[in-house]
This record gives C-alpha cells, structure tokens and sequence, in this order.
C-alpha cells in the first residue's frame, strides 16, 4: 500500500494519523483534517497534501467544520515548532514569516499559536533571542560592539538596542568587558541551609546563591562578570541578609526585596509565576507551564527554573515534579527539602 493509499483509508475511517497531513476535494475547493465529519468524496476528486499551506498555495480554502489549519493535538505542534527552533538557531536568528511557512507548512496564524503552547513566546522572540545569543558570544569573544552587532544579524545599531541590549543587565561595552566598572556590593549571612550570598548593583539583587563557603560563591560571582568591582557592604546591606535569613527559615520578610534581574520574554513569565506560589506549598513544573499559558511548556520551566539567580526570593525551590518527588535544585535537594520543610512548618505555625 503506498502513502496515498493509506492516506485514503485513514480519510475513510476518520483515524487520527501519524504523520500529520490534510486532504482537498476538487470539486469543493475545501481541504479538511483526515478526521472531520463531513460528507466523504470520491476518491477521484482527492489530492493529499503535507501540510495546510501547501493545500493554501494550490487554491484550496480550508474546512469550517474541522478547522485544519488549527493545531489540536501536542504532537502536531510540537514537530513544526521544533522545526522552527533547529531553523532559526542554524540561521543565527528570527526568520521571514514566509521562510517560517516553509520549513513548518503551518500559517502565520497557527504557527503563532503553536509557539505559544510549546514555548511560552512567540517565535519572533525566540529567534530575537537566538541573535541576542550570537551577540553575547561575539562580545564576549573581544569584537567591537558594532562589529558584534552586525555579525549577529542585526540591521542597525538602533535595532540591536531596542531589542537585545536590555537583556544583558548593562552597557554593551559593560558586558563585553565583563562588567567593567560595574560596582557590585555583596554581603553574607549564615542559616541553617548554609551560607547565603547577596549580590547586588544600584538596581536591586542580582544573585542570590546558598553553600558552604562564602569565598567559593564569591568566585563563582567574579567568573560571571571578570572585570566587575565586587565590594563587601555588610551594614548597607544588612536588611536585606536579615530579609534573606527569614527566606532561608521558611519565614516571609517584611518589605519586597528589589530585584535586578534580566532574563528572556518566557524566563520572566516563569519567575514570575513562581513569585505567586505561597509559602508552605508546591507547584509541579506542568502547574506552572499551564499557569503562564504554555501547557507543552514543562521542560523549558525547568528549564528558567534552573537559571534563576535569586535563590528563595524568585521561590524555585517550590515547584517539583508532577509525581510529587522533589527533582533538581541548583542547591542540592538537601537544600531544597529543608526549605520545604521550614515553610510548611511556619505555615502551619501561622508565623511569619
């Protein structure tokens, strides 16, 4: 039986397929789903084709009945999605609508629509951060800031700007220079977690990380950003250890703690998500993925999980996994467990 032949059989028996694919009818000009209820034509007036855009540019309207060139199911978004991201990371950044069409075969609509279940954005931001990506990379690697722009696709320095430069936390030039003459105060505290380390600019916190040696933290800060000025200011920052110590305690502090912080479009929806889960209890990583619109989403959350860099004030420590075991913690499950642990102990308690 060739592919055309079970095709057919499939329209017969109106059997979700593999391989996803619609059908037109000559004599209608309309293209459907392999499973939509309508009335079946004959064989003769049939022609199968891969994907909705194709049947599209052949002059065929789409079904009302079955709406094809809706994506229904996970695994008939997923495959074209994927396709989008291995094209536009290969291509080093966002692609033409008209270029996306052809490596999907999904509208701009449906592809839309479809990068929103699956990544949590749309895909314009995702190849705008695969091109940010590019720039990093060029900065880091010691090209001039315009020669960096350029070479990472964008058309003009306003563009690059506009679109990239927040991301980075500072200046071009700062980032290129791993955060020359950034001023960066830190301070520590110990609790019973271990030892927390703030890190802060003029803006608000920036890193938030928990072990068993402050001068090890501090290292792992100065690699980060080489060529900042990291200065130890314990009294000015001594609300905010305080502030940190009631977090590591499973207490609540009294005041918000400013955050500086910069992440993609979907890593900010993520952590901001995680901000809302009360103290005392959990979210699975599907929870959260559904929560900000992006059900298919789950292991790009663990993923903006893992890259969160204020540990307990962006709570990550509270999502675990759907069958209720812990998963990964950047801090050791240990750490993670105890945090749990102090929080539901305090929510029970009524303390704060």
């Amino acid at each position: 039986m060739d592919m055309d032949d079970e095709r057919w059989r499939q329209v017969q028996a109106r059997e979700h397929p593999r391989k996803p694919f619609v059908y037109a009818v000559r004599t209608t000009g309309i293209f459907c789903r392999p499973t939509c209820s309508s009335r079946r034509p004959l064989r003769t007036n049939v022609t199968f084709f891969d994907a909705p855009a194709q049947a599209r540019d052949a002059g065929y309207r789409a079904c009302l009945r079955c709406a094809p060139e809706e994506a229904t199911s996970a695994r008939g978004v997923v495959d074209p999605v994927a396709a989008a991201c291995r094209a536009m990371l290969e291509h080093g950044g966002p692609l033409t609508a008209a270029e996306l069409r052809r490596v999907t075969g999904l509208s701009q609509r449906t592809l839309s629509r479809a990068f929103a279940t699956v990544v949590g954005t749309s895909a314009k931001a995702f190849g705008d951060a695969v091109r940010t990506g590019t720039a990093r990379t060029l900065l880091r690697s010691g090209e001039p800031v315009t020669d960096a722009v350029f070479g990472a696709g964008y058309g003009s320095l306003r563009a690059f700007y506009e679109t990239a430069a927040p991301t980075l936390g500072m200046t071009p030039s700062a980032y290129a220079g791993g955060a020359a003459h950034e001023q960066l105060s830190w301070t520590s505290t110990t609790t019973p977690v271990g030892e927390l380390l703030a890190v802060a600019s003029t803006r608000g916190l920036c890193a938030v990380r928990i072990g068993s040696d402050v001068a090890t933290l501090l290292e792992e800060v100065r690699a980060e950003f080489p060529a900042a000025t990291l200065v130890a200011a314990h009294e000015e920052l001594a609300d905010v250890a305080a502030a940190l110590a009631h977090l590591a305690s499973g207490r609540q502090p009294a005041h918000e703690l400013p955050l500086d912080v910069r992440g993609t479009a979907f890593q900010a929806r993520v952590w901001a998500a995680l901000t809302r889960i009360p103290a005392g209890e959990t979210r699975s990583y599907a929870d959260v993925a559904a929560e900000i619109g992006a059900p298919q989403a789950v292991r790009a959350v663990a993923g903006a999980c893992a890259r969160n860099r204020v540990a307990l004030v962006v709570p990550c420590h509270r999502v675990v996994r759907s069958d209720g075991a812990l998963g990964g913690y950047r801090w050791g499950i240990t750490v993670k467990q105890s945090l749990l642990e102090a929080e539901r102990t305090c929510a029970t308690a009524g303390t704060r």
